[in-house]
């Protein structure tokens, strides 16, 4: 049966959605803004350092010159024939949703949620930098959610590009099956064009007034004729040994034709198996045509990645599949919820199955309540455009629905069904925040709702001890930015403290632990009593409980309050009042009185024996320990690493890259607060790094103190 709706101005078959991910300064929105303009979708190139890109639309990215939230935008493109030159989709017009993410570990959240929902990714390398921290996060995460990809190594025309260089790294640190399909001619100021690996064809931009837009192909000469067949011959060796039709042909053989090649290298990729490689340079308009071709050949449609798994939400063990068609049940995944002044609360979404018309009601399976689309609106960036229906495989926004948060699945009325949810990290680092005024504080609490409804990595919570708001996120440039954001869209102007970092408490041995409580004050009393056992658990695992009470001597209807009391007993330790992670609860036995025993008494009874436990099992305090990444030149490298090990880093290793070094050290959070400043310094401006959270180590004991009196205020 036909997936298509007949009223589709683009089928399935012809859809591409993508993500544009890397590290920050790698060149993704420039990327983007070429693609926008060689596809017909503006006019005029904006570029990222004069404030111009059409993706950085905030006045925080225009200023700081690097992306915040993803930005959607759609696009079409044809794939022109060219004579000697095979494409797979030639004159037909394919749709290409775009999203550009941000390449700033503190945005990670923008990049995870994009992935949940895309079909493809081409991911952006510095052809001088090569794998850097982030790109190594943005792959796994691409991993995690199976997303195809192709990597183009861009800034060729940098000093120091080298494109075989960085097709190595990609094949030894992110373990990729990597293939060579637009080679860049020349580098620096020398990249003139591309050799096109399979076609085996010359591509020479010219250097015009229009941006790059006209280009000439031509047949290989001199040297690229051996360059090309080297390259040529292991293409098709790698789509040999991972496809059975291109394999079988080459091992009886038979000729490959151009178009076979294509298919196989399509479905190598669709499948994770191959990663095609380009190179060229995005700021100087060299390659992006080409490369735009691949993005059609050989990035997947809708159809054909797997159809999406959903969970019936009463029960998780039965699997629920979600066919890309239109003619289904409407199945959609809210990933991202954003406020916008002019329309309120836009809902962005992607649709795995069926279509949604202006004005139909959703079903949302997490709060069982149905709601209207007021409006459907196709995003591009910061301008909206009505729509009346969208389709399958489509990305939109909705306005109108109010009780939704990132990660819910909304569809079609009375259809329980549950897409996985895309995950976050937990954050690493807080402050307290409180209005200038008093006439501020209504607003700010709002404010703060909204953003955190936003932003899944921000959270706010009151301190119950001190009654301060206390804001956390993923970094200080996060925090910094909610901060501007406050004060500019908000009109919200805010005092914060200084950051705080995230620290944990565990357990390091088994301990058993007794609580209860006895209260007669005439009349009816309070009585529980609780026996359990701690231990610690696996790294990561959380906390586990199990219920070992035998013969009812904790009646049923008080084994939910226990399990209650064990929850509220994690939230603050006995080291320093911070969460407690990973331990393993056993109860075991306890008592109970006819008349004066209730669900508080029991609660109450199991947070005194939580904390009588955690005195027992040794409590230790855990920091969060960052992934530091510093690239300097060799005159600094002893300077930055000793300051490193002052910072109490353990320096993991050093590679060389040119005249640069590579330093890798795990350093806490809490002695890298103002590192920017210090590098700079220390470098005379030179060096540059990249920090990304790694894991919680034990605090040294001659911290501790100091924490803890910092924190408990002696």
């Amino acid at each position: 049966m036909n997936p298509n709706s007949p009223n589709r101005q683009y089928v399935l078959e012809r859809t591409r959605n993508i993500g544009i991910a890397a590290h920050i300064d790698a060149g993704k929105t420039t990327l983007t803004e070429r693609i926008l303009f060689y596809t017909g979708m503006i006019h005029k190139i904006g570029e990222v350092h004069d404030g111009g890109a059409t993706t950085d639309w905030m006045e925080q990215e225009r200023e700081r010159g690097i992306t915040i939230t993803s930005a959607a935008v759609t696009t079409e493109w044809w794939q022109h024939a060219e004579e000697g030159v095979t494409k797979l989709f030639p004159g037909q017009k394919q749709r290409i949703n775009i999203i550009d993410t941000p390449g700033h570990v503190d945005f990670t959240a923008e990049v995870e949620r994009s992935l949940r929902v895309l079909d493809g990714a081409i991911v952006v390398f510095d052809a001088v930098a090569g794998v850097q921290p982030q790109t190594e996060t943005v792959w796994r995460q691409a991993t995690k959610y199976n997303v195809p990809r192709l990597v183009f190594v861009n800034k060729m025309d940098r000093t120091g590009a080298d494109f075989d260089n960085v097709v190595s790294e990609v094949k030894e640190k992110l373990g990729a099956n990597a293939v060579r399909i637009l080679i860049p001619i020349g580098a620096e100021d020398q990249l003139i064009g591309q050799i096109d690996v399979v076609n085996q064809k010359a591509v020479y931009f010219s250097d015009d007034d229009k941006f790059g837009s006209t280009y000439t192909v031509r047949d290989l000469e001199g040297d690229l004729v051996d360059l090309c067949k080297q390259a040529h011959d292991e293409l098709i060796n790698a789509v040999a040994d991972v496809d059975d039709q291109v394999g079988e042909k080459f091992l009886n053989e038979e000729v490959i034709t151009l178009e076979e090649l294509k298919q196989g290298l399509r479905r190598a990729t669709i499948a994770n198996l191959l990663v095609p490689v380009a190179g060229g340079s995005a700021f100087k308009n060299k390659g992006v045509q080409y490369l735009l071709d691949a993005v059609v050949d050989y990035l997947p449609s809708p159809l054909d990645i797997p159809a999406a798994i959903g969970m019936n939400p009463d029960n998780e063990e039965e699997k629920i599949e979600v066919i890309t068609s239109d003619n289904e049940k409407f199945v959609s995944l809210a990933f991202k919820l954003w406020a916008d002044k002019f329309v309120g609360k836009l809902v962005f979404f992607r649709v795995y199955s069926g279509m949604i018309k202006k004005g139909d009601t959703v079903y949302n399976p997490r709060t069982r309540r149905s709601e209207r689309v007021g409006r459907l609106i196709q995003i591009q960036a910061n301008e909206h455009k009505d729509i009346d229906v969208c389709y399958s495989g489509d990305i939109a926004a909705m306005v109108g629905i109010k009780n939704v948060t990132t990660g819910d699945t909304l569809a079609a009325e009375r259809h329980d069904v549950v897409l996985e949810p895309p995950t976050f990290p937990e954050p690493v680092i807080s402050m307290a925040v409180e209005p200038k005024t008093i006439a501020d504080q209504e607003k700010l609490a709002l404010a703060l709702g909204r953003l955190s409804e936003e932003d899944p990595t921000f959270m706010v919570k009151t301190d119950e001890e001190t009654g301060q708001t206390i804001i956390s996120g993923m970094g200080e440039l996060h925090l910094e930015i909610i901060i501007d954001r406050l004060r500019r869209e908000f009109k919200v102007e805010a005092n914060t403290g200084a950051p705080q970092i995230a620290y944990r408490e565990t357990i390091t041995q088994a301990a058993g632990g007794e609580g209860k409580l006895v209260k007669q004050s005439g009349g009816r009393g309070q009585y529980g009593h609780v026996i359990l056992s701690v231990k610690p658990n696996e790294k990561g695992k959380g906390l586990t409980i199990e219920n070992k009470v035998i013969g009812g001597t904790i009646p049923k209807e008080y084994i939910n309050a226990v399990y209650k009391g064990i929850n509220e007993s994690m939230t603050n330790g006995i080291v320093a009042g911070y969460p407690v992670i990973d331990v393993h609860v056993e109860i075991l036995d306890g008592s109970y009185h006819d008349v004066d025993s209730n669900e508080n008494a029991f609660t109450m009874a199991a947070i005194f024996a939580m904390k009588d436990g955690f005195k027992k099992a040794s409590s230790i305090l855990l920091e969060p320990i960052m992934s530091v990444e510093v690239s300097t030149p060799d005159d600094y490298q002893g300077d930055v690493m000793g300051d490193l090990i002052r910072r109490r880093g353990q320096i993991q290793n050093t590679e060389s890259k040119g005249k640069l070094s590579i330093i890798h050290a795990a350093v806490p959070l809490k002695t890298m607060f103002g590192y920017s400043t210090a590098v700079r310094t220390l470098s005379s401006g030179r060096a540059s790094y990249a920090m990304t959270p790694s894991h919680f180590e034990q605090v040294p004991t001659n911290i501790v103190e100091e924490i803890v009196s910092d924190r408990l205020g002696y």
